[in-house]
């Protein structure tokens, strides 16, 4: 493949990561407003939480869930754009947000509250991880292509 279309797939893959951000921002809402996943989890974990508790606990998750979203769209959405302009530093960026991205997202998935239960519901822990794909695939390509000349 030619340095172009590599960097377009890599762009393309950066595309379809942001995407995935989205949908994994928007699932608890979602959650919420259906099935309620994450606060039956909840109330597995802590059968003696009030109603009232169990709401707090949903929504402080919500809110962490959302502000890692709104995070991940600005990684993106600004590593995007250096690939765009053939920014020398952006292996070297990227792969360190992928990093951190996906330990966070595996952090998600595994951690244990203290009730000895995953904090997150499976589905919503997995949901997260989806973006994680796409940067393993987006700094795959960004590797394969011959770096870049212009200037930082």
């Amino acid at each position: 493949m030619t340095e172009t279309r590599l960097q377009q797939s890599a762009i393309g893959a950066m595309c379809a990561g942001l995407a995935l951000t989205v949908v994994a921002a928007i699932v608890p809402f979602v959650d919420r407003a259906t099935g309620n996943v994450l606060g039956e989890h909840l109330r597995s974990g802590y059968p003696a939480y009030s109603q009232e508790r169990i709401d707090s606990a949903v929504m402080t998750w919500q809110v962490y869930l959302s502000v890692l979203g709104g995070l991940g769209l600005i990684c993106w959405v600004l590593t995007i754009r250096a690939v765009q302009a053939g920014k020398r530093w952006v292996r070297g960026v990227a792969t360190s947000i992928f990093a951190l991205g996906a330990s966070v997202a595996l952090f998600n998935l595994l951690v244990r509250d203290t009730s000895g239960d995953t904090g997150l519901p499976p589905l919503i822990g997995w949901v997260g991880m989806l973006p994680a794909l796409a940067g393993v695939v987006a700094i795959t390509l960004l590797w394969r292509a011959p770096r870049a000349t212009s200037p930082a």
